[in-house]
């Protein structure tokens, strides 16, 4: 589960809780700070959260264990803007399209995995 908290008003929060993948670890914003996505690290899914409409807008299969950190957000020649993760264990990085309007078929897919100069994102 994801909870969102809103604390604008301390004295009466409001906690909205999101059913998502097992096992979310980390993760990080979208280029535009819409979108929150959070690695569910044992079910190899990354889930993206729309903070605006605080709802679950997709779990993403990915091949290996997502392990971003933060991740990064890029704008890739071919999907437009993208966020990446790293794996545990092995070198693919994993590229999210994260544009749903301007590159709708690309969003919150795992449009491109890279190889990495190494065994696998540790920490």
């Amino acid at each position: 589960q994801i909870l969102l908290v809103n604390y604008q008003d301390i004295d009466n929060l409001k906690v909205t809780t999101i059913e998502a993948a097992r096992f979310l670890h980390d993760g990080g914003w979208d280029s535009k700070r819409r979108y929150f996505l959070t690695a569910a690290n044992q079910s190899n899914k990354v889930a993206v959260v729309d903070s605006r409409e605080q709802k679950l807008t997709a779990l993403v299969d990915v091949k290996t264990i997502p392990h971003p950190g933060r991740g990064a957000n890029i704008q890739d020649p071919k999907y437009g803007p993208v966020w990446l993760t790293s794996a545990l264990g092995d070198a693919n990085i994993t590229l999210l399209g994260t544009d749903p309007e301007g590159h709708p078929a690309n969003a919150w897919k795992a449009v491109r995995v890279l190889q990495g100069q190494g065994g696998g994102s540790l920490f």
